[in-house]
């Protein structure tokens, strides 16, 4: 297996720490609003992962926090708390936000059909480990206390800056002088360990008593002290959107190993962004969307998966309506092709014996995957298997071993009496349409029509039904 790692910036070969398990990290919700697709594509890229890791033959202990306190806007600690702002838009408690939200996450999440983490872990739960957290800081001499807050001094850490390659020069010069609140703040790219209930935050509903007066935790420590708590001080991977590099994850990195003075993370492994009509999502534009939104427009949001799949994780994906139901019919084939194959396999077959044919495409799909996670790649071998000549049980059970990792549901399909041998051929045909080879598919058509079935053309799709007698 081979990984692209954002801290040597390169793709490295994987070597967990203690193979044959794993320790993943995962960056999770803030829940002070409503999860969008976007957020989608990247839990959904963090759940291919983790099936990958896992179809490979490792054991991933898969960990994920939820912010339910002290994420700030903006990234200088300058902003109003998420959870408070949330609590004021909706008129609601900052506890029943959090638990509202947090709810409405999982629903999304389960609706892709993404793996739950083995542990969930919630900031406010937590407290205790994160003080514990920023005494050992103390100790090792990387804090300094203000009136209103206890900081990391970022220029006692000497490679700060490693994951982002920004220095830290440029990092003081791309923070505006004027809107550091804290006027005792050494240096703007200095960040907040812990917030005291003094100032603006004197109303703070969340609070609890620390050696620096009563207050609450800033962003960047909880998640080092949960993914420690759990994982131990060194893990294999964190995962996140690459909106985290140049600030949070750089601060993880900074606290974890200025704490224990080992390696935080050994490969770091980051998501790109989903825009909408090749724009920024967001509500002010109308394109912010939730899972809420992909129902009413009646798209299945597993169809998402095959969206989020033919587009490799490090790289830009623009999401359109258009896409979204491109995505739907592709879908919806595959599950009628997967109930054809089903219906004409018996489960007590297996183990299938695999021809030279069928054991190619499941070592190629292998291969996509252990390249950096070519889910392209991996999408491809599984159309070119479903054409292939290989006997009708070998496809039924290499699609339902790819879906392992796909995570497409595709074991679950009903049963429905359309013969495999009718729907590969019209994966044939349609193939020959898009072609243009008419002779190659009136053929096929016509072969399709004898064995007692008609067939639809719906634009690059098509339906299958059987012919009524008579």
């Amino acid at each position: 297996m081979k990984l692209y790692n954002t801290l040597t910036r390169k793709i490295e070969e994987f070597v967990p720490l203690n193979p044959p398990n794993v320790s993943l990290y995962v960056c999770g919700p803030t829940v002070y609003d409503f999860t969008h697709i976007g957020h989608m594509r990247t839990y959904t890229n963090n759940d291919l992962l983790k099936r990958t890791l896992t179809y490979l033959g490792y054991k991933v202990n898969h960990v994920m926090n939820v912010t339910d306190v002290g994420h700030l806007s903006g990234d200088d600690d300058s902003g109003e708390d998420k959870m408070e702002k949330g609590a004021k838009k909706y008129g609601k408690t900052v506890w029943d936000v959090a638990k509202f939200y947090t709810e409405f996450f999982f629903k999304t999440t389960d609706s892709l059909n993404i793996l739950r983490p083995d542990i969930t872990c919630k900031a406010t739960e937590h407290i205790e480990e994160m003080i514990q957290l920023i005494n050992r800081l103390k100790q090792n001499g990387f804090i300094y206390e203000t009136g209103e807050a206890v900081y990391f001094d970022v220029t006692k850490f000497k490679n700060y800056g490693k994951l982002s390659g920004q220095k830290l020069e440029e990092k003081i010069q791309a923070v505006r002088e004027e809107v550091n609140i804290d006027k005792d703040k050494k240096h703007p790219a200095d960040f907040a360990l812990w917030f005291k209930r003094v100032g603006r935050f004197a109303d703070h509903t969340m609070h609890w008593p620390s050696p620096w007066g009563e207050g609450f935790p800033g962003w960047h420590i909880e998640c080092s002290a949960m993914s420690m708590k759990y994982l131990g001080e060194t893990i294999d991977i964190h995962s996140g959107g690459i909106d985290h590099v140049p600030v949070h994850h750089e601060n993880e990195i900074a606290q974890s190993e200025g704490a224990t003075r080992k390696p935080f993370v050994k490969y770091w492994f980051h998501n790109n962004f989903l825009t909408v009509d090749g724009q920024k999502m967001s509500k002010s534009l109308g394109n912010f969307y939730t899972i809420e939104d992909i129902e009413k427009n009646k798209i299945d949001p597993i169809s998402l998966r095959l969206l989020f799949l033919q587009s490799h994780y490090r790289q830009p994906l623009n999401f359109t309506w258009q896409s979204a139901r491109a995505s739907l019919e592709a879908f919806n084939r595959l599950k009628e092709i997967a109930t054809g194959l089903k219906s004409s396999n018996t489960p007590a077959r297996q183990p299938v014996n695999f021809s030279t044919k069928g054991t190619a495409f499941k070592q190629q799909f292998k291969l996509a995957l252990e390249n950096d996670l070519q889910t392209p790649q991996a999408v491809a071998v599984m159309w070119d298997m479903i054409k292939s000549d290989i006997t009708n049980e070998e496809k039924y059970y290499l699609l339902i071993d790819f879906d392992k990792v796909f995570g497409l549901n595709l074991n679950n399909v009903s049963e429905e009496k359309i013969d495999a041998n009718i729907i590969i051929l019209a994966e044939r045909r349609l193939e020959a349409r898009k072609k243009r080879n008419f002779d190659a598919s009136d053929r096929l058509r016509i072969k399709i029509e004898k064995a007692g079935f008609k067939i639809e053309d719906k634009g690059e799709t098509y339906t299958i039904k059987k012919q009524l007698n008579g």
